[in-house]
């Protein structure tokens, strides 16, 4: 998993809520090799008009270069499809920043060097205006929790152990493996409480 402690890039605007995981990448792509890259499927039905050509008004057909994403509510919901962590991970984005996630994506971006940033709606609405239809330049500093979008210096929330598999580039048996020591002393602790289920 990539490591991700800081990061310098350029923020746009998804102003949509709840944008489920199909929307983020439709099943019909999921066949396709994973070693191919899932990006060209990123958001591909809801980036292009009833002509299949790719949408003027849609940020990322004339930004193609942003790395975070300003989401409208509840972003990531529906199927639990790793698929949709992959597709924005193979397009460049490093971190999507809304009020709200769904669960398993959530997890699932994390597990896949994203950074879900949680922060207010107050926040949200107040970034959306301010960066319109825009590029914004975005500095991103997970251990301090707080991004930089230009004159916006915002805090964010992050699950305590997700934040630390991102510093670190850990997945699950990383953490895991991390707290041996702590596992160790807490087996040896039980087996003297109640030995008779040892």
């Amino acid at each position: 998993m990539s490591v991700l402690v800081k990061h310098v890039g350029s923020a746009v605007c998804l102003p949509m809520d709840n944008v489920d995981t199909d929307q983020i990448i439709p099943a019909r792509f999921m066949s396709q090799p994973r070693k191919d890259g899932y990006q060209d499927f990123l958001f591909h039905d809801i980036r292009r008009n009833a002509q299949g050509e790719m949408a003027p008004a849609f940020p990322l057909n004339f930004h193609t270069h942003a790395t975070v994403l300003l989401c409208g509510k509840n972003f990531g919901s529906g199927s639990s499809r790793e698929a949709a962590a992959y597709a924005l991970h193979d397009a460049g984005i490093r971190a999507m920043v809304s009020v709200s996630f769904g669960d398993i994506f959530s997890s699932n971006a994390v597990n896949n060097g994203l950074l879900p940033a949680k922060v207010s709606a107050a926040v949200v609405d107040k970034l959306i205006e301010y960066v319109g239809s825009k590029a914004i330049e975005c500095k991103l500093d997970l251990p301090a929790q707080k991004i930089t979008i230009g004159d916006f210096l915002i805090d964010f929330d992050i699950d305590a152990a997700w934040k630390t598999k991102l510093i670190n580039g850990w997945d699950d048996i990383d953490l895991t493996l991390s707290r041996t020591e702590e596992i160790k002393l807490y087996r040896e602790r039980r087996s003297r409480n109640i030995p008779w289920a040892w």
